[in-house]
C-alpha cells in the first residue's frame, strides 16, 4: 500500500468511525458554538454593511451637505449658491425650551430649518403631513421621547428662546437619527424664517451651520466633491456625501463586529481546547487498531491521513451546525443594537459569513487535531504487543513545533483580519500565549507539589483523590487549561464592564455636581448666580470660556498643512473650533507634567505662556517653548507652550485642552458657565423653570439625566457583550463536560478495580468529588487571578482609572465553577457505581 489511495482512505474512516461516533460527538459539540458566534457576528456585519450601502442616501437625506460651526463667508457664499438644483438650509445648536401647560423644561437639539429637506427618506411625524406642512407657519416638530415626557400633545404651545410654537407634530424619526442620539438630544424643528426672533441667534452663539443639496440630473458627486474639498477646506468648512458618510459608518460599525468577532474567537479557541483532549483520548484508545492496520503494510502516513480525514469530516459535521445555529442567533443583534443603529437592519442568510464560519472550522479542527494526530506517524505493529503508548515529545518531533506555530499564526492573523493593527493582534495572540502557558505551568507545578509532597498521613479517600491528579492517564492539564480560560475570560468581561461603569457613574457625594448651566453671557452672570443661591443650590464653579480656533502652529498655517502632505501636523488642528477658559491658578483635576504653571500675564507686551493637556499637545505635535497663534474671533493671539498638564477627564467639572493665564482674553467676547448640585428632581424643575422664564438662551445639562442615557447605553453594549460571552461560558461547559466525560472512560478500569477490591460507592463518589473539586477550584482561581491581572492593567494603561474589583461576584463565580466541576465528575461516575464490574467492563468491551 505505497499509494495513497484515497477512496480507500475514505471508506477506512468512515467504517472506524461507527463504533464511536457517540465519542466524536463531543468533539462537535466542542466547537459548535464558538463556529456559531462567529457566523452570527459575521452575517450580521455583512447585513449592516449592506443596508448602511443602500440606505446611505436616506442617512444624509441630500446628494451633497456642507457645514460648518461659523457662518459662512462671503467669499465663500457664491460658491454655495450655485451647487445642486433643490437647496435647503439648516441651523442648529442646544437650547432649553419650555412647555407652558406641564411647566416642564428640557435642553433640546433646536434645528431651524429652510426648504424641502430631506430630499431622500422623510421626517416621519404624526399627523404624517406634519413633516412638511410645519414650515407653513409658525409652528414646530417635536421628538416624541419629550412629548412623552412632559405629556405634551399636538396643538399644545412650545416657547422656544422668546418665541412660542404650536406644536404641529410629533417627531418620529429623521434622517441619520438613532434611538440613543433621540434620547440624549432630541430634537425639536421649527422654520428658520423665525429664528431671529427667537433671540438665540446672537454672536458667540454656539450654532452649527448646515446646507443641503440635490441635482435632478446625474453628477458624478466623487469628482464634485474632490473638486471643491481644497477650497472648502481653506474655509473650515467640511462636504459630507452619501458615499463619505457611507464609508464613515461602514468603518465605525466595523470596529464594533470586529470586537464582537474576537469575543466569539475566544469561545472557538475555548472549544480547541476540546477538540485537542477529545482527539488526545481518542488516538489513546485508537492505539490498537492502528497498530493491526501497521501490521496489515498501512504506511504510519496512510494510518495518519485515515484519521485526518476523519477529524475534516467531523469537522464539516460540527461548523455546518454551528453555522445553522449561528445564522438563527444572528436574527436576535438588530433588535438588541436597534437604538445604537442609525440604518434598519435586514436579517438574512449570509452565504459568505456561513462559508468563513464553516472555514475557519474546518482549519481550527485541523490545526488543534493535529497536535495528537502527528504522533500517528511514529507508532510501530509492535504496539500490538505493547500495553501502553507514549507520546512523542517535541524534541523527539520538531513537527509538533510547526503545529504550534501554525496555531499561533492563525490566531495573528485572524486577529488581524478583525482589528487590521499589528501591534493590538500582536499584543492579543501574546495574551493568549501567555495565559495558556501560565495555565500549563500551574498544571505542571500542582502535578509536581503534590507528587514531591504527597501527604502520605492523610486518610486513603484524601489520598487517593490526590493522586489521580499526577498518575497516568490524568485530566489535570486539559482541564485546568479549559476551565481557567473560561473563567479569566468570564471574569475579565464582568471587570470590563465595571470599569466602563464606574467611569461615568455619578457619586452619591453631597458635592458631587449634577447640573451644568452654559451660555450665560457676561452680564447675566451676577444674575444668574444670585437665583442659584436663591434656590438654595450651591455655586461650585463658574468659569469663563472664550471660541477660538489655532491659526498658526510653529509657523505652519491650514494653507501650508495641505500644500505639504509629508508634515505631520493634521489638518483638523486648524478646523476645530476650541473652547479655553483663563484663571490663575490650577484646578485639583490638573496636574503639570512638563514646563512651568504661569497663571498672570502683568503687561500687554509679555509673552503668553499657554498650558496644554498633554494628549491635545502630542496630536499637535508641539512641546513645551513651541509657539501657537490663536485666531479669537478675528484676533491674532500669538503664544508659546509654557506647560503641559494631565487632566483627569473622569470628574464631573469644566476641563480644558487651553488653558490661558489672567490679563490677555478679559475683553474677547466670552459666554460663562456654571456648575451647581441640585439635590432632588423636584428642585432640578423648580430651578430649570427660573432659569428658562428669565434667561431663554440659557441651556442646562442635567447630568443626572445625560448619566441614566449613557448607563442605559452601556447596559445595551453590555448586554451583546455578555450575550456573545454567554457562547463562551457555554463553550468552556461543554468543553468541561466533554473533558470530564473523556476522563470517565480513562477512569473505568481503575474505578472498576476499586469496586472489585470492594470499594464502595461512598468512597468511589468521594474519591470523584476530592479530585475534581481540587482540579476546579485551582483552575478558576488562576483564571481569576489571571483576569484580576489583565483588568488592572486594561484599567491602567488603556482606560487610565482606578481598579477596584468586587470581590463578592467573583467569589460567586469561583465557588460556582469548582462546584460544577464536581457535580459533572459525580455525574458521570454513575455509570460505574450502579452497575457490577463485571457488567461495566462487558459495556466497554
Amino acid at each position: 500500500m505505497n499509494n495513497l489511495n484515497l477512496p480507500w482512505l475514505v471508506k477506512m474512516a468512515w467504517r472506524d468511525s461507527r463504533r464511536n461516533r457517540s465519542r466524536l460527538f463531543l468533539f462537535i459539540s466542542s466547537i459548535i458554538l464558538g463556529i456559531a458566534a462567529l457566523v452570527a457576528i459575521f452575517s450580521f456585519g455583512h447585513n449592516l454593511r449592506r443596508d448602511i450601502d443602500q440606505q446611505a442616501m436616506s442617512l444624509i437625506g441630500a446628494d451633497v451637505t456642507i457645514s460648518s460651526n461659523r457662518p459662512v463667508s462671503p467669499e465663500l457664499q457664491p460658491l454655495l449658491d450655485s451647487l445642486g438644483d433643490l437647496r435647503s438650509e439648516e441651523r442648529s445648536f442646544a437650547s432649553m425650551v419650555f412647555f407652558p401647560r406641564s411647566q416642564g423644561t428640557r435642553l433640546v437639539q433646536v434645528r431651524a430649518l429652510q426648504g424641502g429637506y430631506p430630499y431622500y427618506g422623510k421626517l416621519e411625524t404624526t399627523p404624517a403631513e406634519a413633516g412638511t406642512s410645519f414650515q407653513n407657519g409658525q409652528q414646530a416638530l417635536v421628538d416624541k421621547t419629550v412629548m412623552l415626557q412632559f405629556g405634551a400633545k399636538v396643538g399644545d404651545s412650545l416657547r422656544v428662546g422668546n418665541l412660542s410654537f404650536e406644536i404641529a407634530g410629533i417627531l418620529n424619526k429623521a434622517p441619520g437619527q438613532t434611538g440613543i442620539s433621540a434620547t440624549v438630544a432630541p430634537a425639536v424643528y421649527v422654520p428658520l424664517r423665525f429664528l431671529a426672533q427667537t433671540g438665540l441667534d446672537q454672536k458667540g452663539s454656539r450654532i452649527n451651520y448646515r446646507y443641503y443639496y440635490k441635482y435632478n440630473r446625474e453628477v458624478d458627486l466623487k469628482a464634485l466633491a474632490n473638486k471643491l474639498e481644497p477650497r472648502l477646506e481653506k474655509e473650515l468648512v467640511n462636504l459630507e456625501t452619501a458615499d463619505s458618510e457611507r464609508e464613515n459608518l461602514g468603518r465605525s460599525f466595523e470596529d464594533l463586529t470586529s470586537f464582537l468577532a474576537l469575543v466569539g474567537f475566544i469561545a472557538l479557541l475555548l472549544g480547541s481546547i476540546g477538540v485537542a483532549s477529545a482527539i488526545h483520548v481518542y488516538m489513546r484508545e485508537k492505539l490498537p487498531s492502528i497498530a493491526i492496520l501497521r501490521c496489515m503494510g498501512v504506511s504510519g502516513r496512510q494510518a495518519f491521513l485515515i484519521y485526518v480525514i476523519q477529524i475534516l469530516g467531523i469537522g464539516l459535521v460540527g461548523s455546518v451546525l454551528g453555522a445553522a445555529l449561528g445564522t438563527a442567533v444572528q436574527l436576535l443583534l438588530p433588535q438588541v443594537l436597534q437604538d445604537l443603529l442609525p440604518v434598519e437592519v435586514t436579517v438574512g442568510v449570509s452565504w459568505l459569513a456561513v462559508g468563513q464560519g464553516v472555514l475557519i472550522g474546518l482549519v481550527i479542527s485541523l490545526l488543534f487535531a493535529l497536535l495528537p494526530l502527528v504522533s500517528i506517524r511514529n507508532i510501530s505493529p509492535l504496539n500490538t504487543l505493547r500495553l501502553s503508548y507514549e507520546n512523542t515529545s517535541l524534541l523527539k518531533d520538531p513537527l509538533k513545533w510547526l503545529v504550534y506555530a501554525l496555531i499561533l499564526l492563525f490566531i495573528f492573523g485572524f486577529t488581524y483580519l478583525q482589528t487590521r493593527q499589528l501591534k493590538d493582534s500582536f499584543y492579543f495572540t501574546l495574551g493568549v500565549l501567555v495565559a495558556f502557558l501560565v495555565l500549563v505551568g500551574i498544571a505542571w507545578a500542582l502535578m509536581w507539589l503534590v507528587r514531591r509532597f504527597f501527604p502520605t498521613s492523610w486518610s486513603y479517600l484524601w489520598r487517593q483523590g490526590l493522586s489521580n491528579l499526577f498518575r497516568p492517564n490524568n485530566q489535570t492539564l486539559i482541564l485546568i487549561i479549559s476551565i481557567g480560560l473560561g473563567t479569566a475570560f468570564i471574569c475579565t468581561l464582568y471587570f470590563v464592564q465595571s470599569i466602563l461603569l464606574n467611569r461615568i457613574t455619578l457619586s452619591a457625594s453631597e458635592n458631587q455636581p449634577n447640573m451644568v448651566l452654559f451660555d450665560i453671557q457676561p452680564a447675566q452672570r451676577e444674575a444668574v448666580t444670585r437665583l442659584t443661591r436663591a434656590q438654595g443650590l450651591p455655586v461650585i464653579q463658574q468659569v469663563p470660556i472664550v471660541t477660538m480656533r489655532v491659526e498658526e502652529i510653529n509657523g505652519l498655517t491650514a494653507e501650508k498643512v495641505l500644500a505639504d502632505t509629508t508634515l505631520e501636523v493634521s489638518i483638523r488642528a486648524f478646523q476645530r473650533e476650541m473652547r479655553v477658559t483663563f484663571r490663575d491658578s490650577l484646578t485639583s483635576s490638573e496636574k503639570i507634567t512638563q514646563g512651568t504653571w504661569r497663571g498672570k500675564v502683568a503687561a500687554p507686551d509679555d509673552t503668553v505662556f499657554v498650558s496644554l493637556d498633554q494628549s491635545y499637545a502630542e496630536r499637535l505635535k508641539v512641546e513645551v517653548g513651541d509657539t501657537i497663534i490663536f485666531n479669537v474671533q478675528g484676533a491674532l493671539i500669538p503664544t508659546v507652550v509654557g506647560s503641559l498638564r494631565k487632566v483627569d477627564w473622569n470628574r464631573i467639572q469644566t476641563n480644558f485642552l487651553v488653558v490661558f493665564p489672567t490679563g490677555v482674553l478679559e475683553e474677547a467676547p466670552q459666554f460663562h458657565v456654571l456648575i451647581t448640585r441640585v439635590p432632588t428632581a423636584q428642585a432640578s424643575a423648580a430651578f430649570q423653570q427660573k432659569v428658562v422664564r428669565q434667561f431663554p438662551n440659557i441651556s442646562i445639562i442635567d447630568l443626572e439625566l445625560i448619566l441614566s442615557v449613557i448607563d442605559e447605553l452601556l447596559e445595551k453594549i453590555g448586554f451583546v457583550i455578555r450575550f456573545m460571552g454567554a457562547f463562551s461560558i457555554m463553550t468552556g461547559v461543554v468543553v468541561l463536560i466533554s473533558s470530564v466525560l473523556i476522563s470517565k472512560y480513562q477512569r473505568m478500569r481503575e474505578s472498576v478495580l476499586l469496586r472489585t477490591m470492594g470499594a464502595s460507592r461512598k468512597q468511589i463518589y468521594a474519591i470523584t468529588a476530592l479530585e475534581y473539586f481540587f482540579l476546579g477550584a485551582l483552575a478558576a482561581g488562576t483564571g481569576i487571578v489571571l483576569s484580576l491581572a489583565g483588568s488592572w492593567a486594561l484599567a491602567r494603561f488603556s482606560f487610565e482609572t482606578e481598579f477596584s474589583p468586587q470581590l463578592l461576584p467573583v467569589l460567586v463565580l469561583f465557588g460556582l465553577i469548582s462546584t460544577l466541576t464536581v457535580v459533572i465528575g459525580l455525574f458521570n461516575s454513575r455509570g460505574v457505581v450502579n452497575r457490577s464490574p463485571l457488567e461495566v467492563l462487558r459495556a466497554e468491551a
